[in-house]
């Protein structure tokens, strides 16, 4: 039976918060992740750390040192009142420090550009390059409101909060979102990367081991913010070929009335899984156009592009000043593609 009066001592409440401290991180993920990337941005962090205490333990050290050296009881200590200059510990305090931030500066400088979200991988792991040709697996990423939706254009399926992709494979994220922006996070795979409406954001990343781990969004976007987790799933090649029948097998259609059903507000949402997907539904998400009648944002910049009013009614549009409403959207997609269509060939010319 527990000792309460012990437990009240501050000794005994000291150990019991180090041991729930200790059980809480029994993994510390960031550190000791299960995916390349994750694991090269974990590495840096540590090495950046082991640069700071270079600095952080000395002084830490040399103030213990000088409190209980320079106590009011040490009456042997020399004092110096007039001492008001060293060059030597000039250098010091200043050339070890800028040596070390010259040192996170590179560091920075290198692992910024080398872990850039964009940029395709170039090996699996430490030990591995990646061959030349392996293809990354696509996987398009859209937060929603509260829930992750994932479209596998390679396979044809989508699902709803799960993630899966074979280990030792590269992916290539592209992400989006619906109406907020959003941070797509797994900590075992990668860092963190903004979803946002009418963006479309880029990650490359890779898992290394099998397993099941957690997916989450790292960024507060309203009241189902808690529950709009996920699972990713690490598998083997066979078992992800597994995954994704098992997907077509169960799953229902995604066309563009179950998307306007599903992208309605809604709080921990259960896995769901798509056997199809409406082509080209992932683009309309990102140009904001699965609506009926509502004119895709890459019309509308293209139109801007080409100058807008003006060029509407060079092309023999009279419009209202606001020329991307639902009633006229149709009319000016079909004068925009006529005119970007690529003109017929005659003979060994081509007709501008």
């Amino acid at each position: 039976m527990l000792n309460t009066q012990k437990l009240r001592r501050p000794a005994g409440l000291a150990a019991i918060a180090l041991t729930t401290g200790l059980a809480g991180c029994s993994k510390a993920v960031v550190l000791n992740p299960a995916g390349d990337i994750a694991a090269q941005q974990g590495q840096m962090v540590i090495t950046a750390t082991l640069l700071m205490l270079i600095i952080i333990v000395p002084v830490i050290a040399l103030t213990l040192f000088f409190a209980w050296k320079y106590r009011q009881s040490n009456t042997e200590a020399e004092y110096d009142p007039e001492w008001h200059h060293s060059t030597t510990l000039e250098l010091v305090i200043w050339t070890v420090p800028l040596m070390i931030i010259i040192a996170l500066g590179a560091l920075t400088w290198i692992g910024t550009h080398k872990l850039d979200p964009y940029r395709p991988l170039d090996r699996i792991d430490a030990q591995r390059p990646l061959p030349a040709d392996v293809k990354p697996m696509e996987v398009q990423v859209v937060a929603m409101d509260w829930k992750w939706l994932f479209f596998y254009p390679e396979q044809g399926i989508a699902t709803v909060n799960e993630l899966a992709a074979p280990v030792d494979r590269p992916i290539l994220f592209k992400l989006t979102a619906t109406s907020t922006m959003n941070a797509f996070y797994v900590p075992d795979l990668a860092g963190m990367i903004y979803a946002m409406p009418g963006m479309q954001t880029e990650l490359n990343a890779v898992i290394n081991k099998p397993g099941v781990f957690k997916g989450m969004s790292s960024h507060y976007s309203g009241a189902g913010f808690s529950g709009m987790t996920f699972k990713f799933h690490g598998l083997s090649n066979e078992d992800f070929a597994q995954w994704v029948q098992k997907a077509k097998t169960e799953g229902k259609p995604l066309d563009k009335a179950t998307y306007l059903n599903l992208a309605k507000p809604s709080e921990r949402d259960p896995v769901q899984r798509f056997a199809s997907v409406e082509e080209g539904l992932y683009d309309k998400v990102l140009n904001r156009c699965v609506e009926d009648g509502k004119m895709c944002m890459h019309h509308m910049m293209a139109i801007d592009s080409l100058g807008g009013e003006a060029y509407m009614r060079a092309a023999g549009l009279n419009l209202p000043q606001d020329v991307c409403t639902a009633q006229n959207a149709a009319q000016v997609v079909a004068a925009l593609e006529t005119r970007n269509a690529p003109a017929p060939t005659s003979g060994a010319g081509i007709r501008q």
